[in-house]
């Protein structure tokens, strides 16, 4: 087998996260490759021997060649649909551009892409999601590397994007007011077949600058998958109503407030409903031979996975855990623009490992310790301006890693028994991270802190941090003393503010 390592793109997103882990079981060496190597290295797979992170950004031509140095192979598996405010058609082809200049300069044999079904047709034009996927396939194929170009419906997995939406609308909702792509007909597979695929092209030659459909064995409309998924999970009949007038930004609304996926990806997955996706050949079949997993099937596992809390990879992994250069920044304030900064400290008499304890297990169910009401209400209306509010949760279990989301934050640093470090990704006119440290006095005391920071932008972010400033004061103050009753510690000194 070639030693060279095999370099993987996205390699903390919904597909990549689970690809390296298969790759490493087939014995291949795997440069993982993303924005913060820190999210890298906190993946259950992190630290294997056969595994080297680097930073890479897509957007950054220099960083993506020196990732790609050296390496035979790649996987692209990365996108830009969930990013807000952006047009991400031109920063998907930005991202490729700079993908075949990393492949030109270093010499890589083959490139192995993930994109979409559908064709464009004269009657029903492709999507703007589904034309980006298909343009950035032939932007690909420019560079000197052979590409293999796999293209897939829905994904059906504990975690997906396609299947969290789904599900959320089929147990949330026994009747469902639908536009009239829910009689669209699509060809879901299972994630483990897209893996095997996946893997299989990179061990198999004869794939290497072929564009192959890939599917599982069941074609059925949107309705009919409902129906399947409500018959799997044991729910009641599911009634789905086709109405003629429902457009897809207004199902895009609603489907955002009922399901915790992000407005931003559900915009680009419902516009892209309107397009059959089927397969149109089954070539793959023959040059990659494997049992295909039904329909029913994959829903089946992907319940049993999200019901025994064993999903090894989320749609919510999406998402950078980069410290902001700003934050970091010790220019005087007029250097580098205003920068806003409050916080709370109180010494705590008691167990420091309680406390920490208590301080990491913050979010999801448990609240935030203190005004859980203000919370979800700050949630609702990040979720009415197509954020993520707080229907993310955190991470199950209290063992959170760096970049998992929680609630509408994503931790960006986490050292145990000292600090967590969260990064707003609600709906802003600035930046926000609200950081947590504590430092130990001696045996038995510790000092617990909370910081807010806050880089406005322009007159919207200052009268939002004036206008939430008070809040803060209440918050923080109470949030301290409520952590240090449920570490089993009492307030020895403070809250007081931080100078």
């Amino acid at each position: 087998m070639d030693d060279r390592p095999i370099l993987v793109l996205g390699s903390t997103g919904y597909v990549g996260g689970r690809l390296v882990p298969l790759l490493l079981e087939r014995g291949h060496k795997v440069r993982a490759a993303g924005r913060s190597v820190d999210k890298i290295l906190s993946r259950p797979w992190g630290n294997n021997p056969n595994v080297e992170a680097v930073q890479a950004d897509m957007h950054d031509a220099d960083s993506l060649t020196k990732a790609a140095h050296g390496c035979r192979a790649a996987f692209y598996l990365v996108h830009s649909m969930s990013r807000p405010n952006r047009d991400f058609a031109a920063q998907e082809r930005d991202a490729a551009y700079n993908m075949i200049q990393a492949a030109t300069i270093t010499g890589l044999e083959r490139i192995i892409y993930l994109g979409g079904l559908g064709e464009d047709l004269d009657d029903q034009p492709l999507s703007k999601h589904l034309l980006s996927r298909a343009e950035v396939g032939r932007i690909l194929s420019l560079g000197p590397a052979k590409v293999t170009t796999l293209r897939a419906a829905q994904i059906i997995g504990s975690g997906s994007s396609s299947f969290e939406m789904i599900r959320y609308l089929a147990d949330r909702l026994p009747v469902m007011l639908a536009p009239k792509w829910v009689r669209t007909k699509t060809q879901p597979i299972s994630i483990r077949n897209v893996l095997s695929y996946l893997a299989g092209c990179l061990e198999n030659p004869k794939t290497a600058g072929l564009t192959l459909d890939i599917g599982g064995p069941d074609v059925l409309t949107y309705t009919e998958l409902f129906e399947l998924y409500a018959e799997v999970a044991d729910l009641p009949k599911r009634h789905v109503i086709a109405l003629p007038f429902l457009s897809p930004r207004l199902s895009a609304f609603w489907v955002s407030l009922i399901t915790p996926v992000p407005m931003t990806l559900v915009r680009s997955l419902i516009d892209g409903l309107r397009n059959e996706v089927t397969c149109r050949s089954h070539d793959i079949r023959e040059l990659l031979p494997q049992e295909l997993l039904s329909c029913r099937e994959a829903i089946r596992r992907a319940l049993e996975k999200t019901e025994h809390q064993k999903v090894e990879t989320c749609l919510f992994d999406v998402g950078s855990a980069c410290m902001p250069e700003w934050a970091g920044a010790n220019d005087p304030g007029y250097a580098g623009g205003t920068r806003y900064e409050m916080g709370y400290t109180a010494r705590l008499q008691g167990d420091p490992a309680k406390v920490w304890e208590t301080v990491k297990r913050i979010g999801g169910e448990q609240g935030w310790y203190y005004g859980d009401p203000l919370w979800r209400l700050r949630g609702f209306i990040d979720r009415m301006l197509a954020g993520p509010g707080m229907a993310r949760g955190r991470p199950k279990g209290d063992n959170s890693h760096v970049g998992d989301a929680l609630d509408f934050w994503r931790i960006i640093a986490s050292d145990k028994g000292r600090r967590l470090l969260l990064k707003a990704e609600m709906r802003l006119p600035g930046e926000a991270l609200l950081e947590f440290k504590l430092n130990t006095q001696w045996e038995n005391a510790v000092d617990v802190s909370m910081t807010a920071k806050f880089l406005p932008r322009g007159l919207a972010g200052i009268l939002y941090w004036w206008a939430m400033y008070p809040f803060h004061v209440v918050l923080f103050t109470n949030m301290i003393e409520n952590i240090s009753k449920q570490a089993g510690t009492h307030v020895y000194d403070g809250p007081r503010r931080i100078r």
